[in-house]
């Protein structure tokens, strides 16, 4: 119960603080049956919330409901991973990257780097953003003002990951290839993961999870973009002498079977 009153607290904020106290939205707070239909509430709520400064209350209550809900889904830690026969610096996991507890995460960003604002919805730039917490997208705004311009496709920015079990996230806005990767696609999707290892030496990470940059709606297909994500891990891991632990995070078993041929085959 105390997760329910939790959320409806949330709820009843982000209603109140869009819509005005006594706004008729709140009747559906008041009816919601159980938690799974306040934190979908909660999710839609925060995913369409502008970056504004939020109340020390709001923020302990949303930090206790997030790394609760993380708590419960299972933290998998990074280090206990099963290494790649060939490769020991590497690792192949699928499950949900925002209860991986590693140095850094890598998120697939757009170029705003501030979230995917489509209610629900279940790409990884969302999944980071809700679980992280609302501090997530007003440091990307942050970010943003300071910069002056959207983020150019292949280079990273680095964020604190807030509630999530990684210590940092790292932000890449990788390539739009639509179905149909240009040669130009390939470099930029090259150089998104090699700014992100540079980004996470530069943190002085000892383990990097990189989702699956670009393969979602940005419409890379995994088979051409799983090659040239392990060719450039390798060759950067190279390069530097490093032994940095590179964690390849999959959902699909399709991307596991892909990654899994490339890897232990």
């Amino acid at each position: 119960m105390a997760r329910i009153d939790d959320l409806v607290f949330l709820v009843r904020a982000l209603v109140e603080e869009r819509f005005g106290e006594g706004a008729p939205q709140l009747a559906g707070v008041e009816n919601a049956a159980g938690e799974e239909v306040l934190f979908r509430q909660f999710r839609d709520l925060v995913n369409t919330r502008e970056p504004l400064p939020a109340s020390e209350e709001f923020l302990a209550t949303q930090d206790r409901v997030l790394q609760g809900l993380i708590e419960d889904a299972g933290i998998t830690d990074a280090a206990a991973l099963q290494r790649v026969p060939l490769d020991s610096r590497l690792s192949l996991w699928r499950g949900d990257i925002t209860t991986l507890a590693a140095d850094a995460i890598v998120n697939a960003a757009n170029s705003q780097m501030l979230g995917c604002w489509v209610p629900g919805h279940y790409c990884i730039d969302n999944a980071i953003h809700t679980f992280a917490g609302v501090q997530l997208r007003a440091e990307c705004a942050r970010l943003m003002r300071e910069q002056g311009h959207e983020e150019p496709t292949g280079r990273a920015k680095v964020t604190p990951a807030y509630n999530l079990p990684a210590r940092f996230v790292i932000h890449t806005v990788g390539p739009i290839a639509n179905g149909h990767p240009t040669r130009r696609d390939e470099e930029l999707l090259a150089q998104s993961y090699t700014s992100c290892l540079n980004a996470a030496e530069g943190l002085g990470c000892t383990s990097l999870a990189f989702c699956c940059i670009s393969t979602g709606v940005f419409g890379f297909p995994q088979a051409k973009a799983a090659p040239i994500a392990v060719a450039t891990v390798r060759a950067w891991l190279d390069a530097h002498g490093s032994d940095l632990h590179i964690v390849f995070n999959v959902f699909s078993e399709k991307d596991e079977r892909i990654y899994h041929e490339l890897l232990f085959d």
